[in-house]
């Protein structure tokens, strides 16, 4: 879905400024400036512009340098900047003000020189000032507008797992609270009946006579039934994960995740809590990616060495390098849990993009 979204997203690009070249193209040939060089560097400025989402820069250098070229060869004509003042908008929106006000500045100095000085040109001039103005306004605007809904969307994903936090914890709350009442009221009274029926059945037993066959079932029934509600407890008061990496993994790739899962070392049974931090490091890796990469690829690394296991959870997706991330809920989490058992965490955005989880957690005994 991620995928169809930036192809969708980049058709729409090219298909503005294909609109964006066909009009400066029309306006230059009804001014009586549709010369073969002109409409090819009207042409290159324009389509340069289905590239602002990945190069910002380079399209805003390729179209000031291609429609300045235009303007000095076929004079100035206002409608020549209308490639120019997108590119500078959309430079401003990613963060490149400054190189924005400095390519505006660039395309009017030329616009004035190319000119004859006269007023129409200046009145032109002033003219295309406010409009590069406002593109770069607009621009900040819009961005901070995105870092609005960004930061909305974050807050309101932190509220839900916050939420969800809580239900799991008092969900907990309630099952310990339930064993506690089976295990001193019904535990209690099952116990007495299987003590009374094997009292009854060893002193019939004892005097010679025959056990009653429904004395034998009570015994036997009164056992299974103590096994079962042992069980029972048992699963009440564990929190265990109910899964592996590897299911974590398949659940991602259903969601639509690319992730990838590499085992080294010999694989084998851990003690209960490695195996559940295990679990939980990777599912709350996974969870992150999922929700904060965007449309990348994710690598699932178990190193199984003598006395550590090695957890590395990696993607190429959106995280700035120079932007450490905001510890929240789940990190917070996750470091709790790898220091609990003496371990490292590392988790902060690569140098090449993207981010990276890698924990080490001492093996100790195995299960």
């Amino acid at each position: 879905m991620s995928g169809l979204r930036i192809t969708r997203g980049r058709l729409v690009d090219l298909a503005v400024a294909v609109v964006v070249g066909v009009i400066v193209l029309l306006a230059a040939v009804a001014d009586g400036r549709a010369g073969p060089v002109d409409c090819a560097l009207i042409a290159v400025g324009s389509l340069a512009l289905a590239g602002h989402r990945t190069a910002p820069r380079v399209v805003l250098a390729v179209t000031t340098g291609s429609l300045l070229a235009a303007v000095v060869h076929a004079g100035p004509a206002s409608s020549l900047a209308v490639p120019v003042v997108g590119a500078v908008h959309t430079a401003s929106r990613t963060g490149h003000r400054g190189t924005a006000a400095a390519a505006a500045a660039v395309f009017l100095g030329g616009y004035v020189a190319a000119g004859s000085a006269g007023s129409d040109v200046s009145r032109e001039a002033l003219l295309l000032a406010g409009w590069f103005l406002c593109a770069v306004v607009t621009g900040l605007a819009d961005r901070n507008w995105q870092a609005y809904l960004r930061q909305t969307e974050q807050r309101a994903l932190e509220a839900e797992r916050t939420r969800e936090e809580a239900a799991l914890r008092r969900a907990g709350e309630e099952r310990l609270r339930i064993a506690r009442e089976l295990h001193d009221s019904l535990t209690h009274s099952i116990s007495i009946v299987k003590l009374q029926a094997g009292v009854a059945v060893h002193l019939a037993r004892k005097r010679g006579e025959e056990v009653p066959p429904a004395l034998l079932a009570i015994q036997e029934a009164s056992g299974e039934a103590m096994r079962e509600l042992r069980a029972t407890l048992e699963v009440l008061r564990t929190d265990e994960p109910t899964g592996t990496p590897a299911l974590l993994v398949e659940r991602a790739r259903a969601a639509g995740l690319a992730v990838e899962l590499t085992v080294t070392g010999e694989e084998r049974p851990l003690a209960a809590t490695v195996d559940r931090a295990m679990y939980r490091i990777v599912q709350e890796a996974l969870t992150n990616a999922a929700r904060h990469a965007g449309p990348a690829k994710v690598t699932v690394q178990l190193i199984y060495g003598e006395v550590e296991l090695t957890i590395g959870v990696e993607d190429d997706g959106a995280a700035d390098p120079a932007g450490p991330p905001t510890p929240g809920i789940g990190l917070t989490g996750m470091r709790e849990r790898v220091t609990a058992l003496g371990g490292t965490l590392h988790a902060a955005p690569r140098a090449e993009g993207g981010f990276a989880v890698r924990a080490r957690l001492p093996l100790g005994e195995t299960a």
